[in-house]
């Protein structure tokens, strides 16, 4: 199975320029955790996430005006939509991520794989053993403090 035939196509992106407010709401009309972050061609730049918002901005009494590009996430694990669902699976267990944007053969975000798209398509296993890889670094961070 080929990553094209699971990822949510077209997903709303922001520009770094955006703030933590526009971005926040992005994910609530779009019911996600994580948005990529694109320059003015639509190239892949990073992400921001749920995470990004609270951990980094919030907690730190950041002001909702705070731009995308001072908390988001710059280093970005990727895919393309001829990645197969294994290859996809394993990127995100090393790297211990729950979604990952989806580009084009130009760079161009066009697409999200999540955790929840590979339980909705994904054999029992193979979602239970990306849950547990990636649960292992929500462990490890909790026990040393980290939001």
């Amino acid at each position: 199975m080929k990553i094209s035939e699971i990822m949510t196509s077209d997903p709303a992106c922001c520009k770094e320029d955006q703030s933590l407010q526009e971005a926040a709401k992005l994910m609530v009309d779009n019911d996600c955790g994580e948005i990529p972050v694109v320059d003015d061609d639509g190239g892949l730049v990073g992400v921001i996430t749920d995470r990004d918002v609270c951990c980094r901005a919030v907690a730190e009494g950041m002001p909702a005006e705070t731009h995308v590009g001072d908390v988001m996430t710059r280093s970005v694990v990727s895919v393309t939509p001829d990645t197969s669902l294994e290859d996809c699976l394993a990127s995100m267990e090393n790297s211990q991520v729950r979604r990952v944007p989806v580009i084009d053969d130009d760079g161009k975000c066009c697409g999200m794989v999540s955790q929840a798209d590979i339980a909705r398509t994904g054999s029992d296993v193979k979602t239970a053993d990306l849950v547990q890889e990636i649960s292992r670094s929500s462990a490890d961070e909790k026990s040393s403090g980290c939001c």
